[in-house]
């Protein structure tokens, strides 16, 4: 069996998931990591046998026997680096969002295109088990035609520190950070339609950094449906917890997180809970272990990821549209 060979870029939390997704898979091996400390790749190497470790991410451009590499570095890397390893015949799963703004991701896809070579992006949500269960009953009409959904993209009580909290690094604060979860988690369990109209309020209220800390935005799509999107750091409450989405249909209700459907049976409403997974935490790192091994699945048959351009690139365009409107005080079209 040939050895999918692929590198880590960034040692960072994110990655210890990737790693541990990817060594599950026996065609696989991570051949290196790079990281901004010596120190640190070093460690993330011992920890996960990889044989090489470096700060040095030029080094990887030319290598000719790395077939893919994983982007977790500040987003302000995302795009300069994908478009290097692109360019130098490497596929590439890049981590959320795909990069600073919409201009970066057009100029992604150009270089994709031109050189034939896979971009996946980190929307992980999209391989989540009580997530796709409800996906699968908006999909089979149970509970009718969508009208709103809610999504929650919360740090209660606690919120990210280093480049997250700055703005040259990050693009934006906890929208970019985690907003990105809500919207594209909403946008998955109803279709994918696309946006139409986007209005955001948008602050900062609980730090002193330069990026945002709380939002409402407020999502039109094609379909019909509206999507009431909250995201924020340092919170003092949360409706529920990252990802978690309800889903209003005509004929019925849909949460993911706590999952359980509403509707009614003989004109009577009832609560239905599924019997799915136990989840041993939110973030189900089973989850990352999907996500990992569709990668490579792609990489080995040549067909184009999802979520890839198209999906990473849609949300960048809503998440551009929301901080204008905040900026504008006026609704957005797209």
């Amino acid at each position: 069996m040939k050895k999918i060979k692929i590198a880590l870029i960034g040692a960072g939390y994110i990655n210890h998931y990737h790693a541990r997704g990817l060594q599950l898979l026996p065609n696989v091996e991570i051949v290196a990591v790079v990281a901004a400390r010596i120190e640190t790749a070093r460690a993330f190497a011992d920890k996960y046998n990889i044989a090489e470790a470096t700060t040095d991410v030029t080094t990887l451009y030319d290598r000719k026997d790395l077939d893919a590499v994983v982007i977790s570095t500040p987003n302000k890397f995302h795009a300069p680096y994908t478009i290097e390893f692109l360019n130098h015949g490497k596929d590439v799963f890049l981590e959320k969002p795909m990069a600073m703004n919409g201009g970066e991701g057009v100029e992604i896809k150009k270089v994709s295109d031109a050189t034939k070579q896979l971009v996946m992006v980190g929307h992980m949500w999209r391989f989540d088990n009580d997530v796709n269960f409800v996906r699968q009953t908006v999909d089979s009409g149970r509970i009718g035609k969508i009208v709103k959904t809610k999504g929650y993209a919360i740090h209660e009580n606690w919120g990210p520190a280093g480049w997250f909290a700055q703005k040259e690094l990050a693009g934006g604060g906890a929208l970019a950070d985690m907003g990105v979860h809500a919207i594209d988690t909403a946008r998955y369990i109803i279709g994918d339609p696309l946006p139409k109209k986007v209005y955001a309020k948008i602050g900062t209220h609980y730090g002193s950094y330069d990026v945002d800390d709380s939002g409402i935005i407020l999502i039109s799509w094609d379909n019909g449906a509206e999507s009431l999107i909250e995201s924020g750091w340092w919170q003092p409450h949360m409706d529920g917890p990252e990802a978690a989405t309800g889903i209003y249909g005509t004929k019925g209700y849909a949460n993911v997180f706590p999952t359980y459907l509403k509707y009614k049976v003989d004109n009577t409403p009832e609560k239905f809970e599924p019997n799915l997974p136990v989840r041993t935490e939110h973030c189900d790192p089973t989850m990352y272990n999907r996500q990992m091994e569709y990668f490579v699945d792609c990489i080995v048959t040549r067909k184009q990821p999802v979520p890839g351009l198209e999906v990473g690139q849609i949300i960048l365009d809503i998440v551009d549209a929301a901080y204008k409107s905040a900026q504008t005080g006026e609704v957005v079209n797209l």
